[in-house]
């Protein structure tokens, strides 16, 4: 990855292009675990890619380009929320497409839907994406300790709730 990304700060399209789609998955996990609607999730992405084309060349270790395009990324559901302040947690959860559909899916969905958002986002970058405590703090510009507190808050929440 760090070849792709070493050639996308150079302005080669082509590696910019295998880059985003070697991350998208991981962007929509973390954009649905923020939005949940499919549309705003995808508009979401969208931003992020092209902040990310435009500003790539401002990063400065390659090894931390994942951190700064999932920052990017929140910041970006954060914007889209902001516009729709009618959003409320307590949705119904979208279906899941049949393709994607097994138990343990299912369990963690439904799971981090019973959160609120400051909980599901730590758990789902923590437990789905593999962040370490202090990247999720520098992702969503809060210490570590906040991070920690939150995961087990939302640990004791998941424990309370499937207890």
């Amino acid at each position: 990855m760090d070849n792709l990304i070493r050639r996308a700060k150079q302005g080669n399209p082509d590696a910019f292009v295998a880059l985003m789609q070697s991350q998208m998955q991981n962007m929509y996990k973390a954009a649905k675990a923020v939005l949940r609607n499919d549309e705003d999730v995808a508009d979401a992405i969208s931003d992020t890619i092209l902040v990310c084309w435009e500003k790539l060349r401002q990063l400065k270790e390659e090894a931390y380009f994942r951190t700064w395009m999932t920052r990017i990324l929140i910041n970006k559901c954060h914007d889209i929320l902001r516009k729709q302040k009618h959003i409320s947690l307590l949705e119904e959860m979208p279906e899941i497409p049949s393709g994607e559909r097994n138990y343990e899916n299912i369990e963690w969905v439904e799971a981090l839907a019973s959160l609120g958002e400051k909980y599901r986002l730590v758990l789902m970058l923590y437990y789905v994406e593999g962040f370490k405590t202090g990247e999720i703090g520098e992702i969503l510009g809060m210490p570590e300790s906040t991070v920690r507190s939150r995961l087990a808050r939302g640990r004791q929440q998941l424990a309370k709730e499937f207890a």
